[in-house]
């Protein structure tokens, strides 16, 4: 049975919460499942219809951060996507850095939206490519600076394995079809993987990458990758990730 992704939405614009929901509604494996205009309706719908996940708008009268806040300290477990048109990119950046899960400008398509709900249903970050760059500023000004291979460590089996294919120079469609997965999904994984490891786009992701002896083996099974951990005797380890998402 396909698994339906229950969602809730909040939004002080009837016509746009109306919209959203209508686009999530048409795929077959989404349900709208409550919908609201202020902080009061987002706690009632996330205790009444226990979402998977909740589409916040920010332009609602309490404060789209606020009601964001407020879920997580009550309901950990729902995932918060936040939708806005601001322009303080420092808030959303503190926002993710306390755990905000996806963002997203309100002027995105239904196709990308839908990309981000199901990417993070999936467990992957969802965060704008536009406010990538901002937030890798944020968090090195605000985090001691980690350690290259820290940061590969800190990627999922899948990022890794879609991380080595940057290095063989593919693009997010060639990955996508090789891994069964969208374009779009792709994008949010690579997005997170640049997040993760701090670099500014692709390219200094794959040179990154290569600096630190992650490799492609260009076949169609789960890449390997080969990190020089840098231990006394100089051995390399490797490490074929588990092929899921």
């Amino acid at each position: 049975m396909l698994k339906m992704i229950r969602v809730g939405i909040v939004d002080d614009q009837p016509l746009f919460r109306d919209g959203v929901a209508h686009s999530l509604d048409v795929q077959s494996d989404m349900e709208v499942v409550g919908q609201g205009a202020s902080k009061r309706d987002a706690m009632r719908i996330a205790q009444e219809s226990a979402p998977d996940l909740i589409v916040i708008g920010m332009s609602l009268p309490d404060d789209g951060l606020e009601v964001f806040d407020t879920l997580m300290a009550s309901y950990p477990l729902i995932k918060i996507l936040l939708l806005s048109d601001m322009s303080d990119e420092n808030r959303i950046c503190d926002a993710i850095m306390r755990g905000l899960h996806g963002y997203l400008p309100k002027c995105t398509n239904g196709g990308g939206l839908i990309d981000a709900v199901r990417a993070l249903d999936q467990g992957i970050g969802c965060i704008s490519p536009t406010l990538a760059p901002k937030l890798i500023m944020y968090k090195q000004n605000a985090l001691s600076i980690v350690r290259p291979k820290d940061r590969l460590r800190s990627l999922t089996p899948r990022e890794q394995q879609i991380l080595s294919m940057l290095t063989g120079g593919l693009s997010n469609r060639q990955i996508g079809d090789r891994l069964d997965l969208t374009e779009g999904t792709v994008k949010y994984y690579v997005t997170s993987i640049m997040h993760k490891i701090q670099v500014r786009n692709r390219v200094e992701a794959a040179l990154f990458a290569r600096s630190q002896g992650v490799v492609y083996q260009g076949t169609d099974e789960p890449a390997a990758i080969i990190i020089d951990l840098g231990n006394s005797e100089g051995n390399v380890i490797e490490h074929r990730p588990e092929d899921r998402s």
